[in-house]
């Protein structure tokens, strides 16, 4: 497999609305970011996910797109777009942009032109189906709760949405839709990005008719024609959103002969604590030996034909440290764990933004305090079936999207440094103790890992490309693995419990760890009692 430069780097997720505000109106923005990026340099990340920045109503916070090729108000110009691909550039970092191109808003114009008309050139950009019997013509349904059709009075039609209703779903079997979505693409490649993240990429294929909302029968066609037109002729990391990924599926994605995506984001390890066939907001304790299965078949089964990405969690999802981690008393140490599982993995790592701080979940206790439209919808269906409020909170306060969206926590002055205005989303009342600065302050910190890590996978290769094996003869929620690559080996052990595990290595005797959460120095394999989340790595002699 040739090798590429996103085989190396880290790559950090940044949600704009919430990272740093400049103008002091409560939302995050260009310029705010600008102003942290040698912070970002500090860290040691090679890219910068940004969360879309494009013109949007923000019904979904921004993936509701309504002008591709011009910038949110909120979040400056696009002169202050082209000025953070620069400075960032300058700093060896580079920008990935949010690419949703699945569906649009409602006030995109080419949606305002379709429904004026049924002759609308634009009418065929969007899928438009008759009623039924008077009613939606078949049952799929929304990712948001409800339906995915939405009736149109003026015209007599139903249009579908696999999101909120002021998302319509774009018509991929237009060739003019794909033609406009290149063409943009272009747009922005031509400004100097470092490639795309594809919103739930795997839905552009749906066909609606034979109930098929992912993974369709042309969906890989459409990939490939969008990369021999854009970024195939460029250096670019390109990561697709994936929820329904086998890794067979993965590698059609990712296998380089392809042409193709240079990896996929899969979400097995993520939904591990959800009831099975039940929505993500029915959850069970974490099964860490499956987490451990998981993980390790993602490893395994892509071999060369196929690119890992490895994250704990992004916009999307829970807080890290709290939904695998304690958030608790063992907040620091459990933080570090996850950081050392997940980044001497093979594949290209992911840090969310304020992961690298330890940044929890926010809980609140009324739905007047959400924001998130997911989260907000499941309350008021759930409401009117007559499940208890307190039940409904205590979901969203482990599985609402806006636990990972309050404003990042910089220091402990007011707002935690995120803005002097009035935030848009709460901050998280524990930004006195857990913010940048502190951390900064403190060599001992989970910042101080984060960035360790980082600087150890770009001086050696064993963790880009060394070969994967999972050590069996361990406690089920130990986890303990081997990176091997020319004659070296690392172990990496890790402790996803509050209580001391026992570990019996022999044949490894006693090393010296390179990195560890609690002290470094010799460990004696043969018999060694993990402390609560106790986890370091060893270059093996």
């Amino acid at each position: 497999m040739e090798r590429k430069w996103w085989q190396k780097v880290t790559v950090y997720q940044i949600y704009p609305r919430s990272f740093q505000d400049s103008n002091n109106d409560g939302i995050g923005d260009l310029k705010g970011i600008i102003s942290r990026l040698d912070y970002l340099e500090k860290l040691g990340i090679g890219a910068i996910w940004l969360s879309p920045v494009y013109s949007s109503p923000n019904d979904d916070n921004g993936y509701d797109i309504s002008d591709y090729r011009n910038i949110m108000k909120e979040f400056g110009t696009m002169s202050d777009m082209e000025e953070l691909i620069d400075e960032a550039n300058k700093r060896g970092i580079r920008i990935v942009m949010d690419l949703v191109v699945n569906h649009t808003s409602d006030e995109h114009s080419w949606f305002i032109e379709a429904k004026k008309s049924k002759d609308s050139k634009y009418r065929d950009y969007y899928i438009w189906r008759d009623p039924i019997d008077g009613s939606e013509p078949n049952s799929l349904k929304s990712c948001f709760g409800g339906s995915a059709w939405q009736y149109d009075e003026q015209s007599g039609q139903y249009y579908l949405h696999f999101f909120s209703p002021k998302q319509p779903d774009l018509n991929w079997e237009n060739p003019e839709v794909r033609e406009e979505v290149y063409d943009m693409m272009n747009f922005w490649i031509d400004k100097g990005i470092g490639g795309f993240r594809m919103d739930v990429i795997e839905m552009i294929g749906k066909q609606p008719d034979k109930m098929i909302s992912s993974n369709g029968p042309k969906l890989h066609e459409y990939i490939k024609e969008m990369n021999q037109k854009t970024f195939g002729n460029h250096d670019l990391l390109t990561v697709g959103e994936t929820w329904g990924a086998t890794p067979d599926i993965a590698k059609l994605y990712s296998d380089p002969e392809r042409n193709e995506l240079s990896m996929i984001f899969q979400f097995e390890a993520t939904t591990l604590d959800q009831i099975d066939g039940k929505p993500k907001w029915f959850t069970k304790p974490l099964d860490v030996l499956g987490l451990k299965h998981v993980l390790s078949k993602w490893q395994t089964c892509l071999e060369d034909r196929g690119w890992n990405s490895l994250f704990w969690n992004n916009h999307d999802l829970p807080r890290a440290v709290s939904q695998y981690g304690d958030d608790g008393i063992y907040r620091i140490e459990s933080a570090k764990m996850l950081a050392i599982v997940l980044h001497l993995l093979k594949g290209t790592p992911y840090v969310y933004q304020g992961e690298e701080l330890g940044m929890t979940n926010c809980k609140v206790e009324d739905i007047s305090e959400v924001d998130d439209i997911e989260s907000r919808n499941m309350y008021f269906e759930e409401i009117e079936k007559g499940t208890p409020k307190e039940e409904l909170i205590n979901r969203i306060n482990r599985k609402g999207r806006d636990n990972a969206r309050t404003p990042m926590q910089w220091d402990g002055t007011e707002n935690a440094g995120f803005t002097k205005g009035t935030p848009w989303l709460h901050v998280n009342a524990n930004y006195h103790t857990i913010n940048a600065k502190a951390c900064l302050e403190d060599e001992n910190s989970i910042f101080y890992t984060y960035k360790k890590l980082i600087d150890y996978r770009k001086k050696n290769d064993i963790v880009v490309y060394g070969d994967y094996e999972m050590v069996d003869d361990v406690p089920d929620d130990v986890f303990v693995y081997l990176r091997k690559y020319r004659g070296q080996m690392l172990l990496v052990c890790a402790n996803f419990t509050n209580e001391f595990r026992r570990i019996n290595l022999d044949k490894f005797g006693r090393q010296t760890s390179f990195i560890s959460n609690y002290d470094e120095g010799v460990i004696d394999l043969s018999s060694k009692v993990l402390k609560p989340y106790e986890a370091f790595a060893i270059e093996v002699k």
